[in-house]
């Protein structure tokens, strides 16, 4: 009997996402004090309905209940509501010029020697290990069949890697590129993920149940984003239960708080971190903690980089990042007239003005994280229309809308953007097939699926091997891919072993032999 007391109480402990290595019990029923401080803040903020089947629960639902709502302040969820309803529409009364010169630079235009040079500034950097690595990955594959968290998505790649997998191999050859480079015994890159509730359990067991993919678990640390209460369409809290108010993640620019509440912050000022390099999950191809991209933001002594990949046409539906109004900024594809999309750059007439697409991958110095307090609270909140299930205050039956029926309110990483000078920002412009393939749609989509990232992972690895002098032959035109450890070469180094070999695709090189 008490086991399953247990299980039922960790059972709504995983639904209010206070489940946890440290919360393994539901916390206590509140004192009638306590009790009745809470619901004098709820109805002051008119939000009292919450406590609304309060009398009916049991001891243990009643202390997960205040546990939940104990977590926000209702007057500042009615505000950051109010202004994100009222939000007013974005200006077109704007000035949008491509970042200057001065700003940018561009992998596709810059000289091999150049590139060396950021590459080297970056190795030092991770060899002295002042470069840390935070990783978005608070998402699950639901799109993709699964309620499991995106990064334990395996892509059907012959080694049938995980993207987790994946990246941690490239953390771990950077180390040893940096060990070797600088003759150094230990380079660590901390590796940060940020999970959301629902994912973090999952994600903490798959890396435990894979020993950390070969990385020092003391190194890898698994940390949560917050959450804010979904809400009805005039502003109402909704309860997803009885026992527990309806929750969403607040956004990939809940990263600022979570940093600052979790102690990730801490542990960087303990290791000496300088440098922060961070992105999603879902990007297969993306280069972890690469050393060019470092080692350009750290020769332009930024505090935010941004990578950006070459918008494919005038059409694409991608956000930009721009100078809006002097400072630097994301424009999104719909904020943008068909003129503005169309128009061609003024010295290379090949190419569109404004194609620098944002494919989410950023540089921060630790300087800059370090004033999150002084700037988190005044990033705006956006909403995002969705049906969100709840109860029936009236009948106390759970409701499945068919139509959206509330908001998710969510904050943007890009926000932080405009509140830095020009001089603080930098653009690096990188090569879409070699650093981006997200993966966004089911299987058979034919566009940012399963299918497409296993196929520009296996085409890079065709052209790592192919410019290290082997050649590769295939039976037939499907399966012309090669698949390249990231143990063994980080972005196509190290391969000389293969010149003049010849390999039957498809292959997997996971070591030299």
């Amino acid at each position: 009997m008490a086991a399953a007391v247990k299980d039922t109480v960790n059972t709504i402990l995983e639904k209010l996402h206070l489940s946890s290595a440290e919360t393994p019990e539901a916390p206590p029923e509140p004192t009638k004090e306590q009790l009745e401080q809470l619901r004098e803040k709820y109805l002051e903020a008119k939000q009292d309905h919450v406590f609304t089947f309060y009398d009916s629960l049991s001891g243990a639902e009643r202390g997960l209940l205040y546990e939940s709502l104990s977590r926000f302040d209702p007057q500042h969820i009615n505000e950051i509501t109010e202004k994100a309803l009222n939000a007013p529409p974005p200006s077109k009364d704007v000035t949008l010029e491509p970042l200057p010169e001065s700003s940018t630079a561009s992998v596709l235009q810059s000289d091999q020697d150049r590139l060396l040079v950021w590459n080297a500034r970056g190795l030092d950097l991770i060899s002295k290990n002042q470069v840390a690595v935070v990783l978005m990955a608070g998402g699950q594959g639901t799109r993709l069949g699964s309620s499991a968290p995106k990064g334990c998505y395996n892509i059907d790649l012959p080694s049938q890697k995980s993207l987790f997998q994946i990246q941690a191999e490239r953390i771990s050859r950077l180390q040893e590129l940096a060990k070797k480079n600088h003759d150094v015994k230990s380079a660590v890159i901390p590796w940060y993920v940020m999970t959301s509730g629902p994912t973090r359990q999952p994600t903490a067991k798959f890396f435990e149940e894979h020993n950390y993919f070969g990385l020092e678990k003391g190194n890898v640390m698994i940390f949560e984003q917050g959450v804010l209460p979904c809400v009805s369409n005039d502003g109402k809290m909704l309860l997803d239960s009885k026992y527990q108010v309806a929750v969403a993640p607040d956004g990939n620019g809940g990263i600022y708080n979570a940093l600052v509440t979790s102690s990730v912050m801490t542990d960087m000022r303990k290791r000496g971190i300088q440098h922060v390099h961070a992105y999603c999950v879902d990007n297969c191809l993306v280069r972890v903690a690469d050393p060019v991209f470092v080692g350009f933001a750290a020769s332009k002594d930024a505090d935010i980089a941004t990578k950006v990949v070459r918008k494919r046409s005038a059409n694409e539906p991608v956000g930009l990042i721009v100078l809006k109004d002097g400072r630097p900024d994301v424009v999104e594809y719909s904020e943008i007239d068909k003129d503005t999309a169309e128009a061609k750059d003024d010295t290379h007439a090949d190419l569109l003005k404004f194609r620098t697409a944002n494919i989410v991958n950023h540089y921060y110095s630790y300087r800059f994280l370090e004033s999150i307090p002084s700037w988190a609270h005044l990033l705006p909140h956006h909403i995002a229309r969705k049906k969100i299930p709840h109860v029936d205050l009236g009948t106390g039956e759970k409701v499945k809308p068919e139509k959206p029926n509330g908001i998710k309110l969510e904050q943007f990483v890009f926000d932080v953007f405009p509140r830095l000078e020009l001089d603080r920002f930098a653009c690096l412009e990188v090569r879409r097939e070699d650093e981006f393939s997200p993966l966004k749609n089911a299987k058979g989509t034919g566009e940012d699926d399963p299918d497409t990232s296993r196929a520009d992972i296996l085409q890079q690895g065709r052209r790592f091997v192919e410019a290290a002098g082997a050649t590769v032959e295939s039976e037939t035109a499907d399966k012309i891919g090669v698949e390249v450890s990231p143990l063994i070469s980080y972005a196509g180094e190290d391969l000389e072993f293969l010149q003049g070999r010849t390999i039957k695709a498809p292959a997997v090189i996971e070591r030299e032999e």
